[in-house]
């Protein structure tokens, strides 16, 4: 019986703290679940545990497991709900970018200062979208976005193969630099092809 409320108190405060974190009252939660906002209280204050079919409906409205729900945590593995993980990825990711950006544009205005007799002042600009191609894709990557992968990967191979032409013309090269971007079509086929068998792969394993 002891056991049983502990695991009750134990869910309640997960409830709790996932339910605030997603700025959800009591009232809407119930209403989600179609319960009262009284049962949802009572579980919050550790009085009683929803059957498992609840369980489970609650796991998923906040993208945990039951068992995330049921296990007590220590303060540093707190579960944190779907929505709000991937908020604070998306402005993770935009900061990340952002930064690179401001990077571009710091260095455009210091080659308009110190070096306003350049022609291509404007290439920082440029390099800035292979640079965040390269972020994008290491956080993809790292959270397991696979279709943003392969994007950014395709992005990062023109963008790059971009640059080299800019920066060749920049510097005078002659009219077949066009021939650059055939590099590009084989990298495109080894990364849609690497991307797709990968992922039969995964499902075959």
């Amino acid at each position: 019986m002891e056991d049983q409320d502990l695991l009750a108190v134990t869910f309640g405060k997960n409830v709790t703290r996932l339910r605030k974190m997603e700025n959800m009252t009591q009232l809407e939660l119930a209403e989600k679940l179609n319960y009262s906002d009284k049962a949802v209280s009572k579980w919050e204050q550790g009085y009683s545990l929803p059957d498992v079919r609840v369980l489970v409906q609650i796991a998923d409205l906040f993208g945990v497991t039951v068992d995330d729900l049921i296990r007590e945590h220590s303060e540093g593995q707190q579960v944190v709900p779907k929505t709000t993980k991937n908020r604070n990825r998306f402005i993770t990711l935009i900061c990340s970018v952002g930064l690179a950006w401001l990077v571009a544009v710091v260095v455009y205005v210091l080659l308009g200062i110190f070096g306003s007799h350049l022609s291509f002042k404007w290439l920082p600009f440029v390099f800035a979208v292979p640079v965040s191609s390269i972020i994008i894709l290491v956080f993809s990557c790292i959270w397991h976005w696979k279709w943003v992968r392969i994007v950014s990967i395709s992005v990062l191979i023109w963008t790059v193969i971009t640059c080299v032409y800019l920066v060749a013309l920049a510097a005078g090269a002659g009219k077949n630099i066009w021939l650059l971007f055939l590099i590009g079509i084989p990298l495109q086929i080894l990364a849609l092809f690497y991307f797709v068998w990968r992922k039969g792969a995964h499902f075959r394993g």
